[in-house]
């Protein structure tokens, strides 16, 4: 059972890869399951699980005597956390970037707000840890990574607003792979601890108008450093 979750899996990054960078275009129809099973080398249970995977993030659509088709582009789910990591395995279009960056500009700076508002002890030694795990490791690591999600993480849950709470994976899969992204061809160009320093210092002091303002220069530096990789 391990083994087919990993190959229909694989199919299914593969496949949504491929749609992702336009190698299949909204409209496009893929063969039979039968066909497609061949030609990839396997069976037809776990390319129809991969389909399924697809279809629920959006990318397919699948209707009987219809066949399977690419949806548009409005319909994907692109804030899912696999369909980010499919994007930027690539070469991710400037303006989507620039639109991730848009939408945590909206969501992160008051989040930061009301996190000084509603935080608790137990939120702030979470984010305290996950900064002292930055500076540990460095972004260059997938530990210092992780550490850099714990901390945008705990800010949304000290909202304690279930409605942003649940925003927590995509916006720390949008951190991650924006991370990475700046650090393709070289280290980052600047440590950002010093921003993410700030916004926990205003939280811990309850200072809601100090962490919107922390926040925005925090979103407002990161997009700059990514702004520079594409020149």
């Amino acid at each position: 059972m391990g083994k087919a979750e990993r190959i229909h899996q694989a199919i299914a990054r593969s496949l949504g890869t491929a749609i992702l960078t336009g190698k299949y275009q909204p409209g496009d129809s893929f063969e039979g399951e039968i066909e497609q099973s061949l030609a990839l080398g396997v069976s037809r249970t776990p390319y129809r699980e991969a389909i399924r995977i697809l279809v629920a993030k959006g990318l397919i659509e699948s209707r009987p005597r219809a066949g399977t088709h690419v949806t548009q582009r409005s319909r994907w789910n692109l804030l899912d956390p696999d369909i980010l990591a499919w994007t930027f395995s690539g070469e991710p279009d400037q303006a989507f970037v620039r639109d991730l960056f848009e939408l945590r500009g909206i969501i992160e700076p008051a989040a930061a707000a009301l996190a000084a508002q509603r935080r608790t002890d137990a939120q702030v030694d979470t984010m305290r840890q996950a900064l002292a795990a930055m500076q540990h490791h460095g972004l260059a690591a997938d530990e210092g990574r992780a550490a850099d999600q714990r901390f945008h993480h705990a800010v949304l849950e000290a909202t304690h607003n279930e409605a942003v709470a649940s925003l927590a994976s995509s916006v720390g899969a949008a951190v991650d792979w924006t991370t990475r992204f700046k650090q393709r061809h070289h280290v980052l160009p600047r440590d950002p601890l010093p921003e993410h320093l700030a916004v926990f210092h205003a939280i811990e002091a309850s200072d809601a108008g100090a962490a919107r303002k922390a926040m925005e220069e925090l979103l407002r530096l990161a997009l700059d450093d990514t702004a520079a990789t594409f020149a």
